[in-house]
């Protein structure tokens, strides 16, 4: 007889499994999977620091960080919509990091070869801000963004020369997409 039976009377149970379809999961803010993230990321780093420095922990992250949002930016690319010119995909995207009011934004321009914009409040910097995160902050998110590019196509490019998260008044988001590559998808 099983002990666990004996002792607490339990009894082996059929366990129902769940199976997500498309339908059933919802894209997880991305200003709550940076929360997440960094929730998991904050104590790695003040470990890292203490066992390496704090000039290398800062360079692992920033790091792992890049490669990861470069194969982010490969996900998001095979998943978009195949009948959008690439800069209109990746506008598209950016719904996704604005949501539940993560961004505030003033588009400047937008076409297929350019997507400029302002953002004048920065709630994942905020956010940062209020878990002590500060100083890594612009390496959990902020250094994703070009290199987000990379993964979702080469040739959109990113200037950003300041950002909410290092003390700017906005952030400056300047996204080229070569000309080369202006008609349709790779």
């Amino acid at each position: 007889m099983n002990p666990l039976r004996l002792f607490w009377g339990w009894k082996p149970r059929k366990i129902e499994c769940f199976r997500a379809t498309k339908q059933s999961v919802k894209q997880l803010p991305i200003l709550e999977k940076r929360k997440i993230q960094a929730e998991v990321l904050g104590p790695v780093f003040r470990e890292m620091v203490e066992q390496v420095g704090s000039e290398k922990a800062a360079s692992i992250l920033k790091e792992a960080i890049r490669k990861a949002a470069i194969e982010e930016g490969k996900h998001f690319r095979e998943k978009a919509d195949a009948s959008l010119s690439t800069m209109d995909q990746f506008v598209e995207l950016m719904e996704l990091w604005k949501a539940g009011g993560a961004l505030e934004m003033e588009v400047l321009q937008q076409s297929d070869t350019r997507f400029d914009f302002n953002v004048n409040r920065c709630r994942y910097a905020e956010m940062y801000r209020e878990m002590g995160l500060q100083e890594i902050g612009h390496l959990l998110s902020c250094n994703r963004d070009g290199s987000f590019c990379e993964g979702f196509d080469p040739k959109l490019k990113l200037v950003r020369k300041q950002t909410l998260m290092e003390g700017a008044d906005c952030c400056t988001f300047r996204y080229t997409l070569d000309s080369e590559n202006k008609d349709k998808n790779l």
